[in-house]
């Protein structure tokens, strides 16, 4: 069975969304790590920078992508929240919301290259997964100390 085609103007926009995206999570999370203060400080700065690291790796392969289909990846940089909050919940909500976001236009990825071209639909499918569970650890960061059931905000 071939492969069907699919609107490349479409996969390309929504790749360089994920560009833009997973690099504005590199400042994100670099900018978070500098504003933690406390006793857990080192444990949470690591933990930022490692997904700061994440998000690069996420926004090199969206680039190496959109040149494998043979376009110019852009030089733009997703929204970058500052809400001068500062503690630590702050920042593990707005990354929730970071991540929901990217999760959004993985999932779009995937809806318009299944069944299409394999190459994409795994790279959607293995993303969807990455910032699935990116966003269950944060979830149970959130939670209450000592409970088991998921964060519902506020």
């Amino acid at each position: 069975m071939s492969e069907q085609q699919y609107d490349k103007a479409a996969v390309l926009s929504v790749l360089n969304r994920v560009l833009e995206l997973e690099l504005s999570g590199v400042v994100r999370y670099t900018e978070y790590s500098f504003m933690v203060f406390g006793y857990s400080r080192i444990p949470i700065v690591s933990w930022l920078r490692e997904q700061a690291q994440e998000s690069l790796i996420h926004a090199q392969e969206a680039g190496e992508l959109i040149t494998h289909l043979g376009e110019h990846p852009s030089l733009g940089i997703g929204p970058l929240l500052e809400s001068h909050k500062h503690d630590i919940g702050d920042i593990l909500r707005e990354s929730l919301a970071h991540e929901a976001e990217a999760l959004v236009a993985y999932r779009e990825l995937l809806d318009l290259v299944e069944g299409r071209s394999v190459l994409l639909q795994e790279y959607a499918r293995r993303m969807i997964s990455e910032e699935e569970r990116h966003s269950g650890e944060v979830d149970k960061m959130l939670r209450e100390p000592g409970g088991v059931s998921r964060y519902t905000g506020g």
